[in-house]
Parts: C-alpha cells; structure tokens; sequence
C-alpha cells in the first residue's frame, strides 16, 4: 500500500489529501500538522469570511494577478481552474457567491463553512490528520522520505510539502537540496506621514491611480486614505507587483497619486469652465468631482492656497493649475509599511525552477512534492492565493496516485 504524507494542514495540504484519496482509495494519505488544529489560515481569511476564489474564468487572464508564478500557473490553471474550484465546493455542499468586486464568497458568509467541507472530506476520504507534529527532519531514503517529528517517526513513499511560507519549512526544503528565493513582504500598505491625509482616515476613492516614482510601478483601482496612511486594492496590488523594488528601496519611496485617473490638463480645463460658470459660488462647500469627497476636496484645495470663503471668481489659473495638479499628480513620501498581521503574504519560498509543474513535483527528487505558498509564487488581493492552493493540491493529488 503506498503511504502518502502531506506536511500542512492549510488549504493546499487538505485539498491535496482529498484527492489523492479519492483518487487511490487503497493509498493511505496523511496530515502532519505542527499545530492543534488545521486550517487556521483558511478561518481568518477574508474577515473571517474566506475569500474562496475569483471570478475570473480565463487562465491567460488569471495569471495576470500573479507577480510571481505567472508564466509557471499557466498550464495548471488549464487542468483545474477558479470554475473546478466552485463545482468542487458546491458539489460538497457549500454554496458560493460572486459578489460585486468578482470575489467569491460561502453565501454563508463564514469561513466555517469551507472548514466543515474540508475537514469532512478528508474524514470522508480516509486521511488521517495528525496535530502537533513539528516536522525536524526529512532525509531521503532511495526514493522514500524518512520525516522526525517532535513525536513521532513516519516513512513516505509520496511525500508533499505544503506547510506554507514558514522559514523553518523552507530550512527543510534547503535541506533536500532546495534553493529558496529569500522572502520579502508582498502585500502591505504605505505608510505615509502626510499634512494632505492628515484625519481623513476612511475617505476613498474608487479609481486612483498610484506610481512609484522613479519606477515603472503603477496601478489604478479604489484607495483607501487610513491612519497610518494608504491602503486599498490600487495600493495593495502595487505593493505585491514592486515587492522586491521596494524592499530594495528599504521601503522610502516617493509615491505619485492621481486621485480621478485623468489628464492633469483635462482637469484644468474642467476648473477653469467652472470658474466661468459658477463664479459665485463657494469653492470648498461642495466637491465638483463625484468621486473626490468633500473633506478631501477641501483638503487638496486648501493645500493649493484656496481659502474657506473663495469663490470660484477668487481663484487665479495658477490657484487652478495647483488645484489640478494636486489632483493628479501629488507626490507623498513613504515611510516604511504595514502588514495584515493575520492574512501575511510573501514574495519568495522554493525557486520555481526546480519544480516540474506538470505535476508540482521536484526536479531534484522523485516522489516529493510542493504546493501553496511554501512556493515562490504569490498574488494580488481577491482570493487567488487560494486558487493558487486549490490548483497546487489537485494537481499535485492526483500525481501522488498516478505513479
């Protein structure tokens, strides 16, 4: 009887379990986990929510939300892709939802819904699930794996490494041989000390488009003005893309915010037919941009030299030319960053270059096996790091059972 072992008892180590042993119900499949309990990744994820997947359905466009990992996610998201995994999960059950932002949630709204799935199909299935086993070895054996525990001892004829991105998990890929691609934060938000932010926590804006200046870094989508400075998909996803550009930079940076998304001399010409229009009127009072709220507009407009009672007639067109170029083109300094402590996403884990995706399997050692985030692949916001998990440990299940 072939012995499978999975080290993790996260998304990919589950999913992978289930369907190797659904696929050989002869083979004995089995979780090492370190802690008391699995999938704790999965029950924080998403507000407690679990942001399964997306709604994104194309794999060439998929990948696109991969800084690292695009061209190797190709070809697996073409043997199960964000549409298996939905099917996947309904058919055991869990209903989903597409939600406006394309995000796909349990229409439970809760991440418990995901947990009973796994957990009962992997009793279902046959896996035995071990808690508190801290792996400190594996040592190769021909083409077995001998894996120490603080407890205990096992030999596997299939093993899969899926404990996520743990530094002393990636010691013990060094140890088999592995190159590690040192890690670095991937999303983060900026933080920023800035006169034009200051209490406008929680104003947004739904289509900023945000530079790193000095870079060819850009992204456009909401942004979020916090306490510590600026956060929101633009943001998130400009971190996750210049991870290695900004860690570089020690995480100084200059950062270029167009808050409409528009032409600075659009928006110039647009002031000035205001000026003309509605010379009486109060400048301040009302923000003439719908997407620019009022306590931000009055900000970027006292910044610009307009003061609380200048009507539209007061503003001269270098008063104007300020105003627009605050609009789209005002330059804020970042000063370090801030991390979600509870959902922390790397740049970096096993080199993708030693991994035959075919199958998520070794290129230096048959039988053993990678997936999830213990891999140097890593996404933008919205649920496609778990896809990343859910294709690694399909695809690398069912290679368990088919040699």
């Amino acid at each position: 009887m072939s012995k499978i072992i999975i080290i993790g008892g996260g998304a990919a180590g589950y999913f992978a379990a289930i369907t190797a042993a659904e696929a050989n119900t002869e083979a004995e499949v089995m979780i090492l986990e370190k802690g008391k309990s699995g999938l704790q990744k999965v029950k924080i994820s998403g507000g407690g929510r679990c942001n399964v997947t997306h709604a994104c359905f194309t794999p060439r466009e998929l990948v696109e939300f991969y800084p690292r990992g695009q061209r190797e996610l190709l070809g697996p998201f073409h043997q199960f892709m964000t549409g298996d995994t939905m099917e996947w999960f309904e058919n055991r059950g869990v209903e989903l939802k597409i939600e406006d932002d394309n995000r796909i949630f349990p229409v439970s709204n809760s991440s418990q819904s995901i947990i009973d799935s796994l957990t009962e199909g992997a009793n279902g299935a046959g896996v035995e699930v071990n808690f508190q086993q801290n792996v400190s070895t594996i040592e190769p054996i021909g083409n077995q794996f001998k894996i120490t525990t603080s407890s205990d001892v096992f030999v596997a004829d299939k093993l899969l490494i899926a404990a996520g991105s743990n530094p002393k998990v990636w010691d013990l890929c060094r140890s088999l041989g592995h190159s590690i691609v040192e890690p670095v934060p991937s999303l983060f938000t900026f933080n920023i000390n800035d006169s034009r932010l200051k209490d406008l926590m929680g104003v947004a804006v739904p289509n900023a488009t945000v530079k790193i200046v000095k870079t060819k870094l850009e992204s456009s989508g909401p942004l979020l003005i916090t306490h510590w400075g600026m956060s929101g998909p633009a943001v998130l996803k400009l971190s996750a893309f210049g991870a290695r550009i900004l860690a570089d930079k020690n995480y100084q940076y200059n950062v270029e915010v167009n808050w409409l998304s528009r032409a600075t001399e659009s928006v110039f010409n647009e002031l000035k037919e205001l000026k003309g229009k509605q010379p009486k009127k109060e400048v301040l009072k009302k923000s003439p941009f719908t997407d620019i709220s009022r306590r931000l507009w009055e900000r970027l407009g006292n910044i610009s030299g307009v003061q609380a009672q200048n009507r539209w007639a007061d503003l001269s067109n270098k008063t104007l030319q300020e105003i627009a170029n605050q609009l789209t083109k005002g330059v804020f300094n970042a000063n370090g960053k801030s991390t979600f402590k509870d959902e922390f996403v790397t740049a970096g884990g096993v080199s993708l270059k030693e991994i035959n995706f075919k199958r998520f399997e070794s290129k230096l050692h048959k039988n053993l096996f990678f997936a999830g985030e213990v891999l140097d692949i890593d996404a933008v916001t919205g649920g496609f790091n778990f896809q990343n998990a859910w294709t690694g440990g399909f695809i690398a299940g069912n290679s368990m059972v088919d040699s």
